[in-house]
């Protein structure tokens, strides 16, 4: 009896405890020039599919020179950079040099496609390394806004670079709603593994979902990798402080996709770490959807939404 409570107990912890955290580590490369931020801006580019959507493909807002401030935003999970097209320009013309590059597997011209469902935490982790090294080469300051995947993405990006000014991370997919969080490591740890299965945004619409650019199925698997990312963030924060000079993490009360609460356990932890943090929510009377940025989606509110960004972001 002894040993089998024994065997059960190594396996709720084995469960329990968030596997796969190793081996996604920051490999920095900053770009010290403009000339130098333009070249890694044409690898970028480069490597997008054959299949690109014209609306997702890479954009930048440039003044031709190296700015006072550049700003690299991050869309989230299944849409792409025209979630930030709008966003970007006003920031554009208050001065900064603004990146908005595609996540791996994202933007293509096929929305069912079933190639995002092997996106990576790595892959992310990468990702974030790459368009940061960008920036310091555009930017006296570098600044960078993601949202969702995109949030959990630039929260690992505060936790590993000095070179980040500020970090501005809005609705990050640390947890999902439906899932409650003392079982959220046992879902990651599971569902990378399982065979994958992909679900539709809204059932209703199926593809009928807007925006008519974003994807509108879900990887199981895929939500995995971004939930691994997100604990490796809460396990980098265990060892020092965030690298980044400070963070700003904005939830909505409205939200019906992430768990707001853990996301603001790890805003607190960070603060308990010494991170100079700030936090903003915005009223669930506002009713805004998870997609809080993107012009297209149907309860927009961008000339509530962005005043607000724009100066979380230092104006």
């Amino acid at each position: 009896m002894i040993g089998l409570c024994c065997l059960l107990l190594a396996g709720a912890w084995l469960l329990l405890t968030p596997r796969g955290l190793r081996g996604i580590a920051s490999r920095p490369d900053p770009a010290a020039t403009y000339a130098e931020a333009l070249d890694g801006i044409e690898r970028l580019s480069a490597e997008e599919h054959d299949g690109m959507n014209p609306l997702c493909s890479l954009r930048f807002f440039s003044h031709g020179a190296k700015t006072s401030r550049a700003v690299v935003l991050v869309h989230g999970y299944t849409s792409c950079p025209g979630q930030f097209q709008e966003l970007g320009r006003r920031l554009f013309l208050s001065g900064s040099n603004v990146l908005i590059a595609p996540l791996p597997h994202h933007g293509l011209l096929d929305r069912m496609t079933a190639d995002h469902s092997r996106l990576g935490a790595g892959e992310l982790a990468d990702y974030a390394d790459r368009v940061v090294d960008i920036a310091t080469g555009l930017g006296d300051e570098v600044v960078i806004a993601g949202i969702s995947a995109g949030g959990v993405t630039t929260a690992w990006a505060a936790q590993q670079r000095g070179e980040i000014s500020l970090a501005v991370v809005i609705s990050p997919a640390f947890g999902f709603r439906e899932l409650p969080a003392p079982i959220t490591a046992a879902a990651m740890n599971v569902f990378r593994f399982l065979p994958d299965r992909f679900t539709w945004w809204d059932p209703v619409l199926k593809e009928g979902i807007a925006p008519s650019c974003a994807y509108p199925r879900y990887s199981r698997r895929a939500l995995a990798e971004i939930l691994r990312l997100g604990f490796t963030v809460r396990e980098g924060m265990k060892h020092k402080p965030p690298e980044a000079g400070k963070i700003v993490m904005v939830t909505n009360a409205g939200d019906d996709k992430v768990n707001n609460a853990l996301t603001k356990r790890i805003a607190k932890r960070w603060r308990e770490r010494g991170a100079s943090i700030e936090t903003f929510e915005f009223d669930a009377s506002l009713g805004l959807g998870h997609d809080l940025v993107d012009p297209d989606q149907p309860d927009a509110k961008i000339e509530i939404v962005y005043p607000k960004l724009i100066e979380l972001m230092g104006g």
